[in-house]
């Protein structure tokens, strides 16, 4: 018995893998045309559909607002109970029937005329009433379902999605649509915030930078970096300028070797050319220089790496935003 379950399973798989396969021959110059009048729209793409379609409808559309193209999905019934004011004549609609035959889209098809709104269908059966009406159709007809009884949506959803995404990832590459535009829709999520968080938002900055002249003896450095709990104290010269810095591995080291170390100055404890990073760089770029110097801290200036810095960031200020999540 459990071997007939695999089998079924694999059986599935192999029936929507193939319909995805035979989609390839369907994008053809109605695909192109179907491109090139979503990039002219001034105004949103409107996704319809009932049922199993308009689940797979709902996903087209967030694929396509996602990736810069504003779209909405409206479920057809609705659209004929008064939704239907949401679209306008800048508008485009992309119907979604595997039978093309849905009574509530065949129901929108005058008033979408009578506003002209142009009508793209992803269409399965391209003798259908609904192919017929739209104005550019893209086949996504599969020869079976999957089910046993070849009337579940199971192959068909499989194709209708994927030729969503064609759509999407086609029009990414004619917007010119990049990783950074990407991210500035999708704020809340982890790519969002790599690519849009700078050190600014999350260093640290006035009494919190823990500074001290190079002339201080170590007590002084102990308790600045104890106070600061950032691990790390920068160490400025007469000039007010970063020269150094005195990290906790330092100081370890030192009280291990050193019988005056907390007598000794800064300067004698010090390194040398402390790694620093300006203030409107990528969190996510601090965050690769310290993983390059092993290193947990870096100082952040507003302009050229000189003078006193104006804050600094801990590598825990970066990994608690989630911006590696």
């Amino acid at each position: 018995m459990t071997q007939s379950y695999l089998e079924k399973a694999r059986q599935v798989l192999r029936i929507e893998s193939e319909a995805i396969s035979k989609l390839e021959s369907r994008i053809d110059d109605n695909f192109v045309r179907a491109i090139e009048a979503i990039y002219r729209i001034r105004g949103k793409v409107i996704v319809t559909g009932v049922g199993k379609s308009g689940h797979v409808g709902k996903r087209i559309a967030a694929t396509l607002s996602s990736t810069g193209t504003p779209s909405f999905f409206i479920h057809a019934g609705e659209a004929n109970h008064g939704d239907l004011g949401g679209i306008s004549g800048d508008d485009i609609v992309i119907m979604v029937s595997n039978s093309g035959e849905t009574n509530e889209l065949i129901n929108l098809l005058p008033a979408l005329k009578q506003r002209d709104v142009p009508i793209i269908g992803l269409i399965g059966k391209s003798n259908s009433l609904i192919a017929k009406k739209c104005d550019i159709v893209i086949s996504t007809q599969v020869d079976n379902e999957a089910c046993p009884m070849g009337i579940i949506p199971t192959a068909s959803t499989i194709v209708t999605s994927a030729m969503g995404d064609a759509l999407a990832i086609a029009l990414v590459d004619k917007r010119g649509f990049k990783e950074q535009d990407f991210a500035g829709l999708h704020p809340g999520g982890s790519l969002g915030r790599r690519l849009l968080t700078t050190v600014a938002d999350l260093m640290h900055s006035g009494d919190e930078v823990p500074l001290v002249n190079e002339t201080c003896d170590m007590k002084k450095v102990l308790f600045e970096m104890t106070q600061k709990g950032l691990g790390v104290v920068g160490i400025l010269n007469e000039k007010e300028t970063l020269v150094g810095v005195i990290s906790d591995g330092d100081l370890r080291r030192g009280l291990e070797k050193i019988d005056d170390f907390l007598q000794r100055s800064a300067r004698d404890v010090m390194s040398s050319n402390p790694k620093a990073i300006q203030v409107a760089s990528l969190a996510i770029d601090a965050l690769r220089v310290m993983e390059d110097f092993a290193i947990t801290s870096i100082f952040v200036f507003k302009e050229q790496n000189i003078g006193r810095p104006d804050g600094i960031i801990h590598i825990h200020d970066i990994l608690r935003y989630g911006i590696m999540s």
